[in-house]
C-alpha cells in the first residue's frame, strides 16, 4: 500500500506547502502595504491560518462540497474502496460516523500522550526544591529556552492539550454511539461530521507547535496582560484552541439534528438511552457557548497583530473582560467534557447489576438541569479577580445550586447499585471508581464556590487536586470505562481482561495519592504556576510521592494501549451479546455493520428494565418478534 495515497499524508504535505505560500503571502502584502516584508508575528500567523485551510483542502475534507458549488453531483454511498485495505479508511476522509468516532477517539488518546509527557517534564521538575531537570543544556539548544520559562510552558500545554484530547475524547463516544444508540445509520450531516474533525488535526498541530516558537507563560487561560506579551508561541495556543473550538460547534449541531431527528419508531425522548441525553446537553453547550472562548482567543490575537486595545487599561481596555468572555465559556466546558462521561456511567451501571436505572426521568433531565444551570457560576474563578464585589453572592448561590441536579445522578447511582447482583469487569471498575472519584470532585468544589474559603485557596495545589478530580472521575475513568466496553463492538475482538484489570488497579490508587497530595500541598499555601519552591517549607515528600504517582498513572495508560492495539489485532472473537445487554447496538453483529441496522427497529419498552420479565426494549425483527429482554 502505498502511503502517498492516504489523505493524512496528502494534507500534511498540503499543511507545510500552505504555511510557506502564507507566509510569502502575508510578506507580499506587506511590501504593497509599505511596510517590512519580515515581521514574525503575523508571518506566521498567516502562514498557520493558510496551511490549515490547506490541510483541509489536500485531506479531502472539503471535495464533496467543491464538486457541489461546481453543480456536480455527489454520492452518499459510504462503501469502502474495495482495491484499499480496511486500515487506510481510517487515515482518509470517510463518511461513516464509526470510522469518525474512532478517528476521534485515536487523535485523542494521541493528544493524550502528548499532555501526559509533557506533565511527566515538569512533575519531575517539581520532586524536589530548585531548578533542575529544566536547566539542562538539551532544551535550551532544541527549544531556545529553559528553566522557569520551559516549566510554565510545558505547564500551560499540558493543561490545554489535555482539554483538546478531551473534546476529542467527548467527540469519539457521540460520534460512535449515538447514531447506533437511537437506531440511526450514521450522523444527520456526514459530510460535516468529517469536516468536523478532520478540522482539529491542523489544529492540533498548531498548538503544539508554540512549544519551538518560544512557548507562552500563561497557563491554558491566556489571561492578558500576560498573554499580550508572551512569545510567538502565545499565538499559535491562541489559533489552534480557535480552530478546535470550530471542530466543536461543528460537532454539536450534528448531534443536535440528529437525536431530534433520527431516533428509531417507537423512541420518544423518554425512552432513549441516557448516553444520547448526555450527548445532547453537551451540545447544547457546545453550540452555545463555544463562540465566547473563540471571541476571547480572537481579541487577542487582534491585539497583539494590530495594536487594537481591547484589554489593555491605558487605552481603555480591560482585562477583567477577557475573563469574562473567557470563563463565560470555559466553566461551562467542564460540563463539555464530564456529561458524556456522567452518561457513560448511568448507561453501564444497568448491564452489570441488572437492575433498571433508579430514576431515569430525573437522570435525563439533570443533565438538561446541568448544562443550563452551568451558564450562571462562571464568575466564580474570577472571586478575587477584582470584579464588582456585589457579583460575588448571585454566582456563589448559582455554583451551589448546580450540585442539585448532580446530586440526583448520584442518588440514582446508588439507588441502581442497592442490592444490585453486581458484576466488576474491567468496564464495572472504571465505572465505580469514577463514582468515588467524581465524588470527591464534588466534595472539593464547594470550598471554591463559597467566597471567603474561595479567597483563601484561589490559585494553590487545591484547585489543581480538585480540578483533577472532576476531569478523572467525569471523563478520563469513563472514558476507558467506554472504551473497554464498546471495543468488541468497534473491534469484533475481546480485549485482555487481566491487562484491563491491571489497569485499573494501578491508575486507581495512583491518582488517589496523586490528588490527595496536591490537595494538602494547596491547603498548606503551595501555588499554582511556580517552577520552585522553598525547600524549608518541607514540600519535597510531597512532590516525590506526587511524581511517583502521576508516573505510575502514565504507565497504567501505556498497559491500557498495549492490551486495546494488542487485542485488536489478536484477540477472542467477540461473538453476540458479549454483556447480555438491552441496547440496540449489542443486537447487531460484531464489529457493527457498514449501514448498522438492516431494518429500522421499533421501540417498545424501557431501555433498562433489567430483572423484569417480559420487558422487551427493541423489536429488531422486521416480522414482530421482540428482541433480547
Amino acid at each position: 500500500m502505498n502511503l502517498l495515497s492516504l489523505g493524512l499524508v496528502h494534507g500534511l504535505i498540503a499543511q507545510i506547502a500552505g504555511t510557506i505560500f502564507g507566509m510569502a503571502l502575508v510578506m507580499f502584502f506587506r511590501v504593497v502595504a509599505g511596510l517590512p516584508a519580515w515581521e514574525r508575528e503575523p508571518v506566521f500567523v498567516g502562514g498557520a491560518i493558510v496551511g490549515a485551510i490547506a490541510f483541509m483542502i489536500g485531506v479531502g475534507a472539503l471535495n464533496d462540497w467543491f464538486k457541489w458549488a461546481r453543480g456536480e453531483k455527489t454520492s452518499d454511498d459510504i462503501s469502502p474502496d474495495p482495491d484499499k485495505p480496511n486500515w487506510t479508511r481510517f487515515f482518509s476522509v470517510d463518511y461513516d460516523h464509526k470510522v469518525i468516532g474512532i478517528q476521534y477517539g485515536v487523535t485523542s488518546v494521541l493528544l493524550l500522550g502528548f499532555g501526559g509527557i509533557f506533565a511527566m517534564l515538569f512533575r519531575l521538575e517539581l520532586a524536589e526544591a530548585g531548578i533542575t531537570i529544566l536547566n539542562s543544556d538539551i532544551f535550551e539548544l532544541i527549544l531556545g529556552y529553559s528553566g522557569p520559562h520551559l516549566y510554565n510552558s510545558l505547564m500551560s500545554l499540558h493543561g490545554i492539550v489535555m482539554i483538546a484530547s478531551i473534546l476529542l475524547g467527548v467527540g469519539a463516544m457521540s460520534n460512535y454511539l449515538v447514531p447506533m444508540l437511537i437506531g440511526a445509520n450514521d450522523m444527520a450531516f456526514p459530510r460535516l461530521n468529517a469536516f468536523a474533525f478532520w478540522i482539529n488535526v491542523p489544529g492540533a498541530i498548531i498548538l503544539l507547535s508554540s512549544l519551538f516558537l518560544g512557548g507562552f507563560d500563561t497557563g491554558w487561560v491566556g489571561y492578558p496582560p500576560l498573554s499580550l506579551r508572551a512569545p510567538l508561541g502565545m499565538q499559535m495556543f491562541l489559533l489552534g484552541v480557535y480552530i478546535v473550538g470550530l471542530s466543536s460547534i461543528s460537532g454539536a449541531i450534528n448531534v443536535i439534528v440528529t437525536v431530534f431527528r433520527l431516533r428509531a419508531p417507537g423512541m420518544t425522548m423518554m425512552r432513549m438511552p441516557i448516553f444520547a441525553w448526555a450527548a445532547l446537553a453537551t451540545a447544547f453547550i457546545q453550540l452555545t457557548a463555544t463562540q465566547l472562548i473563540g471571541l476571547s482567543f480572537q481579541l487577542t490575537m487582534l491585539e497583539r497583530l494590530l495594536g487594537m486595545g481591547f484589554f489593555t487599561p491605558d487605552v481603555g481596555g480591560d482585562p477583567i473582560l477577557y475573563q469574562h468572555l473567557f470563563w463565560f465559556y470555559s466553566h461551562p466546558a467542564v460540563y463539555v467534557f464530564i456529561l458524556p462521561g456522567l452518561g457513560v456511567i448511568s448507561e453501564l451501571l444497568p448491564v452489570f447489576t441488572r437492575k433498571p436505572l433508579f430514576g431515569y426521568r430525573w437522570v435525563a433531565y439533570s443533565s438538561m438541569g446541568i448544562a443550563l444551570v452551568g451558564f450562571f457560576v462562571w464568575a466564580h474563578h474570577m472571586f478575587s479577580s477584582g470584579m464588582s464585589p456585589y457579583l460575588r453572592i448571585p454566582f456563589m448561590y448559582a455554583t451551589l445550586l448546580v450540585a442539585i441536579p448532580t446530586g440526583v445522578k448520584f442518588f440514582s447511582w446508588v439507588g441502581t447499585l442497592w442490592r444490585g447482583k453486581i458484576t466488576t469487569p474491567t468496564p464495572m471498575l472504571f465505572v465505580l471508581g469514577s463514582i468515588v472519584i467524581f465524588l470527591m470532585g464534588g466534595v472539593t468544589g464547594p470550598p471554591l464556590g463559597t467566597i471567603a474559603t474561595d479567597l483563601h485557596l484561589h490559585d494553590t495545589w487545591y484547585v489543581v487536586g480538585h480540578f483533577h478530580d472532576t476531569m478523572f472521575g467525569g471523563y478520563v475513568f469513563p472514558f476507558f470505562a467506554a472504551i473497554y466496553y464498546w471495543f468488541p463492538k468497534m473491534t469484533g475482538r475481546k480485549y485482555d481482561e487481566r491487562l484491563g484489570k491491571l489497569h485499573f488497579w494501578l491508575m486507581f490508587p495512583a491518582f488517589m495519592v496523586m490528588t490527595l497530595g496536591q490537595i494538602f500541598l494547596g491547603m498548606l499555601g503551595m501555588r499554582r504556576r511556580v517552577a520552585d519552591y522553598d525547600p524549608a517549607l518541607g514540600f519535597d515528600p510531597t512532590q516525590l510521592l506526587i511524581t511517583i504517582a502521576g508516573f505510575a498513572i502514565f504507565i497504567s495508560v501505556i498497559i491500557a494501549l498495549y492490551n486495546l492495539i494488542r487485542s485488536a489485532r489478536k484477540g477472542e472473537v467477540a461473538v453476540g451479546n458479549v454483556w447480555n445487554s438491552r441496547s440496540p447496538e449489542w443486537q447487531i453483529p460484531n464489529p457493527a455493520p457498514l449501514h448498522n441496522y438492516a431494518h429500522p427497529f421499533h421501540v417498545v419498552g424501557q431501555p433498562y428494565d433489567y430483572g423484569l420479565q417480559d420487558a422487551p426494549y427493541v423489536d429488531m425483527d422486521p416480522a414482530g418478534t421482540p428482541a433480547h429482554s
